[in-house]
């Protein structure tokens, strides 16, 4: 089996409504990304600012479908999560068929 048919994508942006939540954005999102990239499976975790001070990409791949389970879970759980769930995210997920 090729690897890359286990993989899962997600990409898409985070989208700020105001200075206040970029400022929490850009508090939190170093731990978020280091705790990320430090998972099991996680192949990619990438997270730019656009051109929008308001709007980050994001681009993650993980190595297969517990992988990426397992970091939506860690993700719910964090102060990450605490500190952004009411941030807007426009995302998708491409996954294997």
């Amino acid at each position: 089996m090729d690897p890359t048919s286990t993989r899962v994508r997600l990409s898409g942006r985070l989208i700020c409504q105001s200075a206040d939540e970029a400022s929490i954005v850009r508090t939190h999102l170093p731990g978020h990304i280091a705790a990320t990239r430090a998972e099991p499976g996680c192949l990619s975790f990438e997270v730019s600012q656009s051109a929008d001070p308001l709007i980050w990409h994001v681009a993650e791949c993980f190595a297969d479908s517990a992988a990426f389970e397992a970091h939506q879970s860690r993700t719910r759980a964090s102060i990450w999560w605490a500190a952004t769930a009411a941030i807007g995210r426009d995302y998708t997920v491409m996954r294997p068929e």
